[in-house]
């Protein structure tokens, strides 16, 4: 069994503002007993400016929030999922959106970078063109932390079930889906594609989220929707943070994995088939 604890956080568009907040949670999840943190997306800073990003992002290699929650992990012992860090690219001048499994000696065990883009007109106040700014990732992901085995995936991935069914089949027990979803989309699709994920692959599905209005330095502020979800095997909620800043605390272990696919063996069941047209 590994104690398990979803950080739900209100990131600002101020990497330096966010930091001590992030690791005080971090922490506070560690005095709960926590051996497995995981942080929501775009933990350093949550903004759609892009002049805004190109001012206070920084490259991987120097980027103060991976160095700090990498020391944070070795120093407290604790294996840390970071739901994602907007960093400057590295092959072109957009930025990538990259999640980080940190092992509890502060190092680097695995990264993702966010396969699909959101550009959406959920609202009619609301306009996303993720792509314009983010450089996609391109492969699937597995990592091993606190012993359990991380399928990762970052917020509008959760709408592309195929990546989760790879991800099961290649031996996920737990699917992460850190996220900074809208409060129009998140208030009608959150819960259900969760659970959807969790029931179609035995998986738990662990989705630490950003919540509320995000204050920003330039531009309007953000607001996103929070109710960062810990779902079962079998589709059950496990939590439920609402939509103020805090963590809860799961236990996750593999025998609920097995045992939903035991009953429903869907994994084994795939045919081939021809597309239609």
């Amino acid at each position: 069994m590994t104690r398990t604890a979803l950080l739900q956080l209100r990131s600002t568009d101020d990497p330096e503002a966010n930091l001590p907040v992030t690791l005080a949670a971090i922490e506070a999840a560690v005095d709960g007993g926590a051996e497995l943190v995981l942080t929501p997306e775009v933990t350093n800073c949550i903004s759609a400016r892009r002049d805004r990003q190109e001012a206070v992002l920084r490259p991987e290699a120097d980027d103060p929030t991976l160095a700090a929650i990498r020391e944070a992990a070795a120093r407290l012992g604790v294996h840390v999922v970071i739901g994602s860090l907007a960093l400057k690219g590295e092959v072109d001048e957009r930025f990538v959106n990259r999640c980080f499994v940190i092992g509890a000696d502060g190092a680097i065990r695995a990264r993702y970078d966010k396969i699909h883009m959101y550009d959406a007109d959920p609202s009619p106040g609301e306009r996303y063109r993720e792509s314009s700014g983010y450089r996609p990732g391109s492969r699937a992901v597995l990592a091993d932390a606190a012993g359990l085995r991380l399928g990762l995936t970052i917020c509008y991935d959760v709408r592309f079930p195929s990546l989760y069914r790879a991800l099961a089949q290649a031996g996920a027990q737990v699917l992460t889906v850190p996220s900074a979803f809208s409060p129009v989309t998140g208030a009608a699709h959150w819960e259900p594609l969760l659970r959807a994920r969790a029931i179609e692959t035995g998986c738990y599905v662990l989705a630490p989220a950003q919540c509320g209005e995000h204050a920003a330095v330039r531009g309007p502020p953000r607001r996103t929707h929070g109710h960062s979800l810990a779902v079962s095997p079998w589709g059950e909620v496990l939590c439920d943070l609402g939509e103020e800043p805090g963590l809860a605390i799961v236990d996750v272990e593999p025998e609920p994995v097995a045992a939903a696919r035991r009953r429903i063996p869907s994994l084994a069941h795939d045919r081939d088939f021809e597309a239609p047209g």
